[in-house]
């Protein structure tokens, strides 16, 4: 009987320890005049930068790779109310074990956060592997999504197996987290650009801006590929060049232009949120 005794006492106190935050080593700083949040989320670096004053329902974006190139429309997003947010899953090039990061990531954000359960994804070059897989996992979950010169298929970059540079050492990592031999790699079909119909099934809008003489991530390869596809699966499109200002990086790297028409393509998508819609006739 002491015994039984004994483990409701020891139970008593391992549960409040098993509920704790996934949150460690949490600390704020300032992004620009916006209050940012960094901290630890299941041992991945991750943060939230807060709007002066959040929107209805808290939409948001959710940056996928390099949360620092580009923030303009992350900018003007944040002055009309959105919430941003990212996680560093890097060097994982849009494997399971990065998207099942995302998944708990996710389901923080919309339970303890009270984000909107539907979130405008960004993705930047490589990002584009993150993006497009979290998405075909969760296509009702995207409200939009926005790439800027996005990787739609790895054999293209990093593979380099078309007319890009690819790079070796990236794709030889690649081939480890995949657990790929070269060839498995070449008849993997599940890329970005593939098996597009349940996200065109829920008519998600995308968005891609890329460069015309991307010799990184070539567009023929890549974004023209995956639009291509995705409008013959019904699905809602836009391309739009980026021409002006100097390009370098082989034409990967490309100042963005008229950054507004970006951030009215996430707000339009993304607002009012759905559960504030006053459905009533």
């Amino acid at each position: 009987m002491k015994r039984f005794y004994l483990l409701l006492i020891y139970g008593c106190f391992v549960l409040p320890v098993m509920a704790q935050s996934p949150l460690t080593e949490e600390k704020e700083s300032k992004w620009r005049h916006f209050q940012k949040n960094e901290f630890k989320f299941k041992g991945y670096n991750a943060w939230i930068i807060a709007p002066k004053k959040a929107l209805p329902g808290k939409p948001w974006v959710w940056k996928a790779y390099f949360p620092d190139w580009h923030v303009q429309p992350d900018s003007i997003l944040l002055e009309r109310g959105f919430h941003v947010a990212y996680i560093n899953t890097n060097d994982l090039y849009g494997h399971a074990k990065a998207l099942n990061i995302w998944d708990e990531f996710y389901q923080y954000l919309i339970s303890k956060e009270g984000f909107a359960p539907k979130v405008a994804l960004e993705g930047i070059s490589r990002g584009g592997l993150y993006v497009y897989g979290w998405a075909k996992r969760h296509p009702d979950r995207v409200s939009c999504i926005y790439a800027e010169a996005p990787v739609c298929d790895f054999k293209s970059w990093p593979g380099g197996k078309g007319t890009g540079k690819g790079s070796a050492a990236d794709w030889k990592k690649l081939l480890e987290v995949y657990g790929f031999t070269e060839e498995q790699a070449l008849q993997y079909d599940d890329q970005p650009k593939d098996n597009l119909d349940r996200l065109a099934s829920f008519k998600v809008p995308i968005l891609h801006v890329i460069g015309l003489n991307d010799g990184i991530v070539p567009i023929a390869e890549n974004t023209l590929l995956l639009v291509h596809n995705y409008i013959l699966k019904g699905g809602p499109a836009t391309i739009i060049p980026m021409t002006l200002g100097k390009q370098t990086l082989a034409g990967h790297h490309f100042p963005i232009e008229q950054p507004a028409k970006i951030a009215d393509f996430i707000y339009e998508n993304s607002v009012p949120h759905l559960s504030y819609v006053n459905t009533k006739p």
